[in-house]
């Protein structure tokens, strides 16, 4: 009789034993994805509208706070007809304040290409080993700065010329990641170039062994 009860008790423990754990370790998992901050960089007007809302709706439903950039504060109107209004200049972003650095593309994303401020936002992105990412024209904007000589990219296909002049290894994938740096070739990889940033910071927030 008192084997069936000890029987009986023991996985009632194990499981009021176990189970919280598994419940607390999932609301820490939570917790520092809410603490995730990223910065989202649009063009002054023409930004593509897809490229701003899909990774942004994404990075937002995991409870990742997120940042609109650009050079304005007015309203910015996609080249669909969206708008956005930045909350900060890119002037004024601070690398350090954010766990990714995402550039939006679209047809006004080229005024970053040849940007000194853009361009000292990315090297020193790299420089803190924070998430760099890019979609459609703007990973051309990387390459300018300097940071895709060597590494696996992608690019909206009629700019990829220019990625090939700076050293980056173009692939032509609909999303590449390469360590930290991601990027996207356009409109159509939207959803998963979101969801590759989300991993990407899904991982940073994973505890090292």
């Amino acid at each position: 009789m008192k084997k069936k009860t000890l029987w009986l008790v023991i996985p009632i423990l194990l499981v009021s034993i176990v189970l919280p754990a598994v419940v607390f370790s999932k609301q820490k998992e939570g917790e520092k994805m809410e603490e995730k901050r990223v910065v989202m960089i649009i063009a002054s007007k023409n930004f593509r509208d897809e490229e701003l809302q899909k990774p942004k709706s994404i990075l937002e439903k995991q409870g990742i706070k997120v940042v609109i950039a650009s050079t304005t504060k007015d309203v910015v109107t996609g080249m669909l007809g969206a708008t956005a209004k930045p909350d900060i200049l890119i002037s004024e972003l601070k690398v350090m304040d954010y766990d990714a650095i995402v550039f939006v593309g679209g047809g006004g994303a080229s005024e970053y290409w040849n940007d000194p401020i853009a361009h000292a936002i990315i090297q020193e992105a790299v420089k803190q080993g924070k998430i760099l990412c890019a979609i459609c024209i703007a990973p051309v904007t990387l390459a300018n700065a300097g940071v895709l000589k060597g590494k696996r990219a992608t690019v909206w296909p009629t700019e990829q010329d220019k990625l090939k002049a700076k050293g980056a290894l173009y692939t032509g994938k609909k999303v590449e990641v390469d360590g930290n740096i991601i990027t996207g070739s356009g409109p159509k990889a939207a959803k998963e170039f979101g969801k590759a940033i989300v991993k990407a910071l899904t991982a940073a927030a994973q505890p090292s062994e």
